[in-house]
């Protein structure tokens, strides 16, 4: 094939679909999947019944026919029901999926009066299957397990199998050089904040799923006997990193590092506002040792935000 005889936008010439779609490939460089991740989601009905409903949102879609049929646009205007075949004495697993059949390619429809891309229900899938069987063109919603003798669909039997085009992903590191010395810890198995390590406060972008954070206590302080104890983080007031356990058999002041990662979902209540990142420790059951920061600490945050399906 020669190249297209003008490239897109030149004024006085025409361009055809397949233009426009190998446009909408490169834009999207070759992925495809929903837009966002609130995009196309399959829920039960309102009252549970024998469908489902997809929700409103766009996508891309890559044609498979051919290796230059380019990527469809597709978008879903409120929400659409989609029927589910009951089951009989066995369990059955079906997909739903948003079609594209585009008669240059594939089939017979006519785009002038056919509803060329469509919701469309895969029967009898593998109870694993998270991407379409065969090489029909479309990009998969949800998997619907079905147990036997079962006509009505319920949130529980469905699995969300979407995947985001072009996922955003935000990442920052900050720091924090503490200037002077915190109360120690460790009297208490209970955990609490370092009193002069404020933390910091965390823009959440309005579309994270989840977050991956490593926080990072560099020069810690131990004194007195040796300290067995933990160190973590909290994410606003409900989420919490992984603690991870220092355990120490020095004696007298010394120094150490303690490093705690974690990968949290992220709240509908955080998304788009602000919430504050802080280490804390705490003493374990035995420990006689104490922890604290001071002017030789520096704190370290990297939080990196990503956007899922949710």
């Amino acid at each position: 094939m020669a190249l297209f005889r003008v490239p897109i936008l030149t004024n006085g010439a025409t361009h055809s679909a397949q233009q426009f779609r190998m446009m909408v490939r490169d834009l999207v460089s070759g992925a495809e999947g929903i837009t966002q991740g609130t995009d196309l989601k399959v829920t039960q009905l309102s009252t549970p019944g024998t469908s489902v409903q997809v929700g409103d949102g766009s996508g891309v879609v890559r044609g498979r026919v051919s290796s230059f049929q380019g990527t469809y646009s597709v978008c879903n205007i409120g929400s659409a029901t989609v029927d589910i075949s009951g089951t009989g004495g066995s369990p059955r697993s079906d997909m739903v999926i948003l079609r594209v059949e585009d008669p240059e390619y594939e089939g017979s429809l006519n785009p002038a009066v056919d509803q060329i891309n469509y919701f469309q229900v895969i029967s009898n899938v593998s109870s694993s299957a998270t991407t379409i069987p065969d090489g029909r063109t479309g990009i998969p919603l949800a998997r619907i397990d079905i147990p036997a003798s079962t006509s009505t669909i319920t949130n529980a039997m469905i699995k969300d199998i979407r995947q985001v085009a072009n996922p955003r992903r935000e990442r920052r590191v900050w720091t924090q050089a503490v200037t002077t010395t915190s109360t120690e810890l460790g009297a208490s198995t209970t955990y609490a904040y370092f009193s002069t390590a404020a933390g910091w406060s965390i823009p959440v972008p309005a579309w994270a799923s989840t977050a991956t954070i490593i926080v990072t206590g560099s020069s810690l302080k131990l004194n007195a006997n040796p300290f067995y104890g933990g160190f973590r983080a909290t994410l606003g007031a409900s989420l919490t990193v992984q603690n991870v356990t220092i355990d120490d058999q020095g004696a007298g002041t010394r120094r150490t590092q303690a490093v705690a990662a974690d990968t949290l979902t992220i709240p509908d209540a955080y998304r788009g506002t602000t919430q504050l990142l802080r280490a804390q420790s705490a003493a374990y059951s035995g420990n006689t040792g104490r922890i604290s920061v001071d002017a030789s600490t520096t704190l370290i945050a990297d939080v990196e935000f990503f956007e899922a399906p949710r």
